[in-house]
């Protein structure tokens, strides 16, 4: 939007040519803005002041004589230009709420909160909706019905909305596109319906969102920790807090995790591994991990590691960890992008002898 231009009207000069209004004071000025306001919303206005103010307006007030139409639009000007450059406004429903009991009764200031808080209260339910991923979205609307989906994307931003519809199954895609360019107003009584369900959707799936990020969150802390202090820390928290820990637990990958692995899915994550990280993070590594590792190889890769790793002669703890977690985030990035599957819970009882 581009910025109006504020000119100042041609004015009467006095003594040395200089605009009359020039010569203001400052309070002279605030008494042309009060008499601007009228008697009314100035004596409201007044009431705010403190009784040295108001006897300084009143006292330039009685003072200014004739003024000018052209006088008082340069004072407003000068008033409007310092306020847009200097000031700002903070708008909010507490403060509008004070104000209203300034003037109005307690049963009609809560009719108007009520009415008022609705609107916002539909915005945050939206803006909210918007920010849930694509995916997200469509399948919670593949579990509605197709005019109700319909009428969800309607009101989703274009961005979103244009994310959101290739994921539907084509059918329901065709369908649901089609009922929206078809759509006419959704009546309030059904969006206030649609709106109440989302409500409850949202509210449960942010609660439970939150506390899966509080896991994985922790879980990355604890696989950066010593082992040794991760046990220290644990056996407390499997007395204090032992349901919340057992779910932390179940999104921790460790190294000594990858035990667990294949060997095929070992050899993919091998191959993504830098320099000397490999080497390093087996010899910091228990004798059974070392030999699943090596027997994931080629023979003359598995005798090559095994050269280099015995000629790196002492290896700090530390750098031994630290290559392992460099291993562990090469393999979770794997696992994200689908190359490699981590062994769900139960799996390890797959490979038993069934008679």
């Amino acid at each position: 939007m581009p910025m109006t231009t504020l000119t100042q009207p041609n004015l009467p000069t006095v003594g040395s040519g200089t605009p009359r209004w020039k010569k203001f004071k400052g309070t002279e000025k605030a008494a042309v803005v009060f008499l601007c306001l009228g008697e009314k919303r100035g004596a409201e206005l007044m009431k705010k002041l403190s009784s040295e103010e108001i006897q300084q307006i009143t006292a330039a007030m009685s003072g200014l004589g004739s003024i000018s139409a052209e006088e008082i639009e340069a004072v407003i000007l000068e008033f409007a230009e310092l306020f847009a450059k200097d000031s700002g406004l903070t708008g909010s429903l507490s403060i509008a709420e004070n104000m209203l009991r300034e003037f109005l009764p307690e049963d009609q200031i809560q009719e108007v909160l009520d009415k008022v808080r609705g609107p916002i209260k539909e915005r945050d339910l939206w803006a909210r909706f918007n920010s849930q991923s694509e995916t997200v979205i469509a399948e919670y609307l593949m579990n509605e019905h197709e005019q109700t989906a319909a009428a969800i994307i309607s009101k989703l931003n274009p961005s979103i909305a244009a994310k959101v519809i290739p994921l539907l199954a084509p059918d329901v895609m065709q369908d649901v596109i089609e009922r929206m360019i078809n759509m006419e107003t959704v009546p309030s009584f059904i969006m206030e319906q649609i709106e109440e369900t989302l409500q409850n959707d949202i509210i449960d799936n942010t609660s439970q969102s939150k506390e899966t990020e509080m896991q994985e969150h922790m879980a990355n802390i604890f696989n950066h920790l010593q082992p040794k202090l991760f046990e220290e820390i644990a056996t407390g928290l499997k007395k204090n807090l032992s349901e919340t820990f057992e779910g932390i637990k179940n999104k921790m990958f460790t190294f000594d995790d990858m035990i667990n692995l294949s060997a095929q899915d070992l050899a993919k994550i091998t191959r993504g591994v830098q320099g000397n990280t490999l080497p390093l993070a087996l010899r910091g590594a228990s004798k059974e991990l070392r030999d699943h590792f090596l027997n994931s190889l080629p023979s003359r890769s598995r005798d090559m590691l095994l050269d280099e790793m015995n000629s790196m002669g002492a290896v700090r703890g530390r750098d031994a960890r630290e290559a392992q977690m460099l291993i562990v985030e090469q393999t979770k990035i794997l696992v994200e992008e689908g190359t490699v599957v981590l062994p769900s819970d139960g799996e390890e009882d797959d490979d038993d002898i069934l008679e």
